[in-house]
């Protein structure tokens, strides 16, 4: 099982800790959130301590829609994206390598939707990442 990261629910994601945690995948997190705000402006986001999974969250959300979601372990950072069937086709159409379309047909359902999630390591996640919050954002 992976390390647990930012558990303590009295201390909150600050970018002291956020960076601590991140290591040599600081300059993924900075490109990922440059990307935002010039790409997004009226994105909000915010980090909140969920006690059903002992550990802070980061939500993204644009026009009430929540876009992914955000939790850092050991070196890295992972975003989740959840689509409904709508989606699925334009998920298997994208330009998105073949492991994470797999990921997709093959992950659990949760109800009507499944989820797609990125553990960034490398500029080639961030790619990723771009066109699945295209396709969340297309897609309502």
């Amino acid at each position: 099982m992976e390390e647990k990261v930012l558990s303590d629910p009295d201390q909150y994601p600050s970018d002291e800790i956020i960076f601590a945690h991140l290591g040599q995948a600081k300059p993924l997190w900075l490109a990922f959130f440059d990307h935002i705000a010039q790409s997004y402006p009226d994105m909000t986001t915010e980090w909140r301590y969920y006690r059903d999974g002992k550990s802070w969250l980061f939500k993204a959300v644009l026009k009430k829609r929540t876009i992914f979601w955000l939790s850092l372990v050991p070196g890295a950072f992972r975003t989740t994206f959840y689509y409904g069937e709508k989606a699925a086709l334009e998920v298997e159409a994208s330009a998105i390598p073949e492991e994470f379309k797999r990921q997709f047909r093959e992950g659990k359902p949760f109800g009507k939707i499944r989820g797609l999630t990125i553990v960034h390591t490398t500029p080639a996640d961030l790619a990723v990442a771009r066109i699945l919050m295209e396709i969340r954002i297309r897609n309502k």
